[in-house]
């Protein structure tokens, strides 16, 4: 920000002293006590679990999931058990920000409620305690986008300038700042973290030498004379809004990929595949156009070993008999069966059926045909959104025509109504190997103009 002083270096230290914390502390109080010789214009670096602890943000769960759930507000993204996800506090945040180190078995650690009141308490404490001015951040650790790693950020601020606004300025060599608005609490959370550290017990620290970022007027309003782009008071000011975030629902390039990085994967490990990851493949599956406002699917779940051999193995006899009765040699029959092993090599079948509930029926074939072919096409529709939707969860999968072949079998051996066609069978599970790459296909190769 214009008019800020050049500084040539600063002081970055740990404070030693601060007891464990238990729910009714006062972290100020704490902080004053092992720190006493603080300075106005010195910034403290606090860890968000100390102040969770403090403020009673310790929740009894059996189930760290179900905390998770309590805490999202939205899901960005999930690989497996992992979710990234938008928390009541605005964070996005993996698991929301719901922390099981560093507290009792059994129990896991929320953040502080509002990171930002927190960060002000114990400013105004510190103040009364030992009568300085000094900045805080809350800080808490987290990955970031397109980076490995985990690093500290700043959840909450009081105090202490979080953003420094230098568009509208000059470079060193007179080229004009645009985009240039730096982070400047996130710069000291990692600063801290490294003589914090992550095992030491030391959750504060003191930084030294940048009392310009300290103060009422340098934390600033919006719109604040003089502070241009200072943006909310808080650590709020560093959570891009949503208007603005490029990623939150996705690109159109996150949406080609998607459906381009489903592959037929027939060879899996022994890994087995959550239930729930196939559930929310379904839910997406079942969003496919469809005519009539009909819902002409139905996903038929084979989740136990003996269901998926017991339906594998009917359909193995008719198959053969099929082969025997088109006169194919035993040893023909042989290869041809063999090729079917895809199905039962997979930990995890899915059949999806066809149901004609709603059709119109016109009493002319051509028109009849034509109305069960809208319902196939929507029901091929449903089964890529399936394929897509295991893909997004880092299943593989193959879709396989068999059961189209033996349809009165599949109903017997599933016990299925008679009006439900099953349309091939799906073998799900993890890909034993990454799938080969294929050769790009020329879109237009496909197109005709008029």
């Amino acid at each position: 920000m214009a008019g800020d002083p050049a500084v040539d270096s600063y002081e970055v230290r740990a404070v030693d002293g601060v007891p464990e914390v238990a729910p009714g502390d006062d972290i100020a109080a704490l902080i004053a006590a092992a720190e006493p010789e603080l300075r106005d214009g010195d910034i403290l670096l606090v860890t968000s679990k100390i102040v969770s602890k403090a403020e009673g943000r310790i929740l009894a769960a059996a189930d760290r999931e179900a905390a998770i759930d309590a805490e999202t507000v939205r899901v960005v993204a999930r690989r497996g058990p992992l979710r990234i996800v938008e928390n009541r506090q605005g964070l996005v945040m993996a698991a929301a920000g719901v922390d099981a180190s560093n507290t009792p078995a059994g129990t896991v650690l929320l953040l502080p409620e509002d990171p930002d009141a927190s960060a002000r308490a114990i400013r105004a404490g510190l103040r009364a305690a030992l009568g300085v001015d000094v900045g805080v951040v809350l800080t808490d650790t987290s990955g970031r986008p397109w980076r490995n790693g985990l690093t500290d950020l700043a959840i909450g601020a009081a105090g202490v300038r979080v953003l420094d606004d230098l568009r509208g300025g000059t470079d060193s060599h007179g080229n004009p700042l645009n985009v240039t608005v730096v982070a400047v609490a996130d710069e000291l959370a990692a600063a801290a973290d490294l003589v914090k550290g992550k095992t030491s017990g030391r959750p504060v620290a003191v930084v030294r030498g940048l009392g310009h970022l300290v103060g009422d007027a340098a934390e600033g309003t919006e719109g604040a004379e003089g502070h241009e782009g200072a943006g909310p008071v808080g650590a709020r000011a560093l959570v891009r809004d949503a208007a603005e975030d490029l990623f939150r629902l996705g690109t159109s390039e996150a949406v080609r990929e998607a459906v381009t990085r489903r592959r037929t994967v027939r060879e899996f490990t022994g890994a087995p595949v959550d239930p729930a990851a196939v559930r929310r493949a379904v839910a997406a599956a079942v969003t496919a156009p469809a005519p009539h406002h009909t819902t002409p699917w139905r996903f038929v779940l084979l989740e136990s070993a003996a269901a998926r051999t017991g339906l594998l193995d009917a359909m193995r006899e008719a198959w053969i008999a099929d082969l025997r009765r088109d006169g194919k040699s035993e040893e023909s029959i042989a290869r041809r069966v063999k090729r079917g092993e895809v199905l039962r090599r997979a930990p995890y079948l899915v059949v999806p059926c066809l149901v004609m509930e709603g059709s119109h029926h016109y009493g002319d074939p051509r028109r009849d045909g034509a109305e069960r072919e809208m319902f196939v096409v929507a029901t091929g529709a449903g089964v890529q959104n399936l394929l897509v939707a295991l893909a997004g969860e880092g299943l593989g999968s193959a879709w396989v025509s068999s059961t189209m072949f033996c349809r009165d079998v599949v109903r017997k051996v599933l016990g299925l109504p008679e009006t439900w066609d099953p349309m091939g069978a799906i073998a799900v599970g993890h890909a034993a190997a990454a799938p080969k790459e294929r050769p790009a296909r020329d879109a237009a190769a496909f197109i005709e103009v008029r």
